[in-house]
């Protein structure tokens, strides 16, 4: 029997890949204050579950492809008929109210919602590792090799375009990247969680960061100490996995925010 037969280190491994890409993205999420962005793009990844189940398309493919799609509908339309934060809430609340109803009319099939509502870490498969793992390692080859033209048009837009670099070409990288890891982390921590593994770790990390790159590093660290603390809370608990791992994030953030009030 394989080292990858128990479903306890499947679990674990698939967190840790979710929170190694999650928490450097999570960091452009909070500097360009794009939550509003990243929670209409994860929510519109059970639509993505739905159609791919109509089509039969895998569906990782699906929720990749709805995820990009409602994020470049969102960047278009933002700013021309309604205020960003009110099309984003709308695009959010209403891709997943869409996708909850049209689940419904699937013929001959049963989609188990609160799996994909909160996650199913435990059921992760080898070749749902595999997605990850190779969708987080995409998620992070990307940030590493914009990183440099993504920092100077986060920090200063017009320095930026003095230098020669797109905004919009950057915001769409941003973009994939964030399609991406929701395509990846719904079978972890689910529609409703992801924008949260996104946010916390980062969050937990600026307080004790000097740099970009050691809150980067840190909120990849912290994103992958809560996967592994919430796996074995929930076990010991016997509460839902994925929650679990959040709320996990949330002691971590209390707990850095403590330690720089003390440091100052």
């Amino acid at each position: 029997m394989s080292l990858f037969d128990d479903f306890l280190v499947r679990a674990a491994l698939a967190g840790v890949g979710v929170a190694l890409a999650a928490g450097p993205l999570g960091c452009f999420v909070v500097w360009r204050r794009m939550a509003y962005f990243g929670d209409a793009t994860a929510h519109a990844a059970l639509l993505g579950v739905t159609l791919a189940l109509a089509s039969s398309l895998p569906v990782t493919l699906g929720v990749g492809l709805t995820a990009l799609a409602m994020a470049l509908v969102i960047t278009a339309a933002a700013g021309r008929t309604y205020a960003a934060d009110t099309l984003l809430g709308v695009s959010a609340h209403g891709a997943l109210a869409v996708g909850l109803v049209a689940a419904g009319f699937l013929p001959g099939v049963r989609v188990d919602l609160q799996a994909y509502l909160f996650g199913d870490i435990l059921a992760v498969s080898r070749a749902d590792l595999a997605v990850i793992w190779g969708g987080a390692a995409l998620v992070v080859g990307l940030l590493v090799w914009r990183w440099r033209n993504l920092i100077l048009t986060t920090l200063n837009a017009d320095l930026a375009a003095a230098a020669g670099l797109a905004s919009a070409r950057e915001r769409l990288a941003l973009t994939l990247a964030l399609a991406a890891l929701v395509a990846v982390a719904i079978k972890v921590v689910g529609v409703l969680l992801i924008t949260a593994m996104l946010i916390v770790p980062a969050a937990a990390a600026r307080p004790l960061s000097r740099t970009p790159e050691v809150m980067a590093f840190g909120a990849a660290a912290v994103g992958a100490l809560a996967a592994l603390a919430g796996l074995g809370a929930s076990m010991r608990l016997d509460s839902p996995t994925g929650p679990t791992i959040v709320v996990a994030a949330i002691v971590l953030l209390l707990l850095t925010n403590g330690l720089a009030a003390l440091r100052k």
